[in-house]
């Protein structure tokens, strides 16, 4: 199905049955995310906000992982002091910048988003996979809110999905640590629904059971779970925006990325206090 927007076949779509199938295609890159694959998402969300035929979507990633994150290429331009303008224009809504809108837009869907996780979810991938309404995922999955390695914080609409997820000291330590944990420990916190040896089929079988139940209904249950939390989504999403690009470019993330590259310590410099 070819879709306005979506390049390089980066993203793919089938819809049968009232399920929408959306998969990130860039498996020899572990679906990392690139300007292409933002785009390409953010295109495929709007295109189903017009098809009313559509019950539920699944969201997977083809290959061998979900979505590792954000590609290399992009921390080597930000280890030469580039910033993320590719990424940082805000949408047609004003609510969202694209790198968030690519988790969001599934929120904005009236109907419900179930992501199949396997492989990776890493930084952004997580941050993907939290803007689903439900998780499936194997339970080998390696998951991080990895950003703080790179020197940066959650930026994709993660700090509100994540608070809504897992008590406050939890979020904040995965955030802080940026440590890497499988799907078993996020189950138990909160962060993925189901485990399972097959997420894409399982998710694709709730889709089904839900694609036979009152749309009207189905939709209606969404918005009343959704609108506990609008009014503080711009805010937050602002706030988000603020700190990223505050810290993109900046040297101790200049740092951060360098540190990795050379596979060495990070030397950073400490804040300093303006009286």
């Amino acid at each position: 199905m070819t879709i306005p927007g979506v390049t390089e076949n980066r993203v793919t779509l089938s819809i049968q049955d009232g399920i929408a199938d959306v998969r990130l295609n860039r498996p020899d890159k572990r679906n990392a995310l690139d300007p292409a694959l933002f785009a390409s998402l953010v295109a495929v969300g709007i295109y189903l906000k017009t098809q009313t035929h559509v019950r539920a979507v699944v969201l997977s990633g083809n290959g061998a992982s979900f979505c590792a994150g954000l590609d290399f290429a992009s921390f080597h331009r930000m280890a030469e002091g580039g910033g993320a303008s590719d990424i940082g224009a805000l949408t047609d809504g004003g609510l969202t910048h694209l790198a968030q809108q690519i988790c969001w837009v599934w929120q904005e869907l009236e109907v419900p988003v179930i992501a199949a996780l396997q492989g990776h979810a890493l930084g952004g991938g997580i941050q993907l996979a939290l803007g689903a309404d439900i998780r499936y995922a194997h339970p080998d999955t390696q998951m991080s809110v990895r950003e703080i390695h790179w020197g940066i914080t959650p930026d994709m609409t993660g700090t509100l999905t994540l608070a809504q997820l897992v008590r406050p000291d939890i979020a904040k330590e995965l955030v802080f640590t940026g440590r890497i944990f499988d799907a078993r420990e996020a189950a138990q916190l909160g962060l993925v629904t189901h485990l399972t040896e097959q997420p894409w089929q399982d998710a694709m079988s709730l889709a089904s059971t839900i694609a036979g139940r009152n749309p009207h209904a189905v939709r209606g249950a969404k918005h009343l779970f959704n609108r506990q939390f609008i009014p503080q989504v711009a805010g937050q999403f602002q706030a988000e925006r603020d700190v990223i690009f505050s810290l993109i470019g900046s040297p101790n993330q200049q740092e951060a990325v360098k540190a990795n590259f050379e596979k060495r310590e990070p030397r950073f410099d400490d804040p300093v206090i303006h009286k």
